[in-house]
């Protein structure tokens, strides 16, 4: 880890240093606020060792302007200080998070900087299980499209711009009609990789920008902002021609007969009553009605 030690006593410095190097960390130090900041600025420093009587620290504020400053990560405050006071602990954004009396003592000073490590390793742990948990609230984990909530929300952003700008708005609806079969026939894990498959092939044929989600176990719907119903047909198309195109065997080399329908719904100009979740329906509709008109892989539109 790297400290930084601001102090102007040399004495207690080469204390410090000789504590924290022997502790495997590495040590960089400042004689003023400005200088501390700056380094802290660079990056990469989590630990930061502070002596109130030999520096500019208050006059500077500069635990208050390091929280202000919004490190990408959290940096630990020591405050080494000839008699704490009650604002330096219990200020949220200007005081430290722990201190030490002079004289320096070695041992505290090394039973000190491990609490401050041990606590920034179990904010970077719970930093990385939010970001973990927020990761699989927005996704679905076995295709890694959008889940359904995350994907009527993306829309809804979408289809919001589409009105402000006045321009159309599509939706499409996937539906893997066989899919109940190929699970009943062939097992729940290759049902998966049909729909893994399916899913990254969608992704591929779409538009980077577009939003692709899955809202029903068979079923993916695929936002077109911007889109006309024709040119939404053409997407369509497209994605089923790749789908159809990829080469689903199993291991004996048997072919699976992927069926699919994909239904489209198409508002030329969205208004302040259009719901994101009425035109999923309606894609979901438009895809049943393919698969009765017809029985095979084709598409259906609505135009609103």
């Amino acid at each position: 880890m790297k400290i930084l030690v601001f102090s102007n006593d040399e004495m207690e410095r080469s204390v410090i240093r000789q504590v924290v190097q022997h502790n495997g960390h590495e040590v960089i130090t400042a004689g003023n606020s400005d200088e501390a900041l700056q380094l802290l600025q660079k990056g990469g420093i989590r630990f930061v060792i502070v002596d109130r009587s030999t520096t500019d620290m208050d006059e500077k504020q500069f635990i208050k302007r390091l929280r202000d400053s919004h490190p990408s990560r959290y940096i630990y405050v020591l405050l080494i200080a000839s008699r704490a006071q009650d604002m330096d602990i219990t200020i949220p954004r200007g005081g430290a998070d722990d201190y030490l009396h002079k004289p320096v003592v070695p041992l505290e000073l090394k039973s000190r900087v491990h609490l401050g490590q041990r606590m920034l390793g179990m904010g970077d742990n719970l930093v990385s299980a939010k970001k973990a948990l927020e990761k699989t609230a927005m996704f679905d984990t076995l295709t890694g499209t959008l889940n359904e909530t995350a994907f009527l929300a993306f829309s809804h952003g979408e289809m919001e711009r589409a009105r402000r700008e006045q321009s159309p708005f599509s939706m499409i609806a996937f539906a893997i009609d066989n899919l109940k079969n190929i699970r009943e026939k062939h097992g729940e894990a290759i049902g998966n990789d049909v729909l893994v498959l399916i899913a990254q092939t969608i992704r591929e044929k779409s538009r980077p920008y577009d939003g692709v989600g899955r809202h029903e176990d068979n079923i993916f719907l695929v936002s077109l902002p911007g889109v006309i119903g024709q040119d939404a047909e053409k997407i369509a198309q497209r994605i089923l021609r790749g789908i159809l195109n990829t080469n689903i065997t199993l291991l004996d080399g048997t072919a699976l007969d992927i069926k699919i329908s994909a239904g489209i719904v198409s508002s030329v100009r969205v208004t302040i009553a259009t719901e994101i979740g009425a035109l999923a329906r309606k894609a979901m509709e438009a895809a049943l009605r393919a698969r009765q008109e017809t029985g095979d892989t084709h598409t259906h539109t609505i135009f609103l």
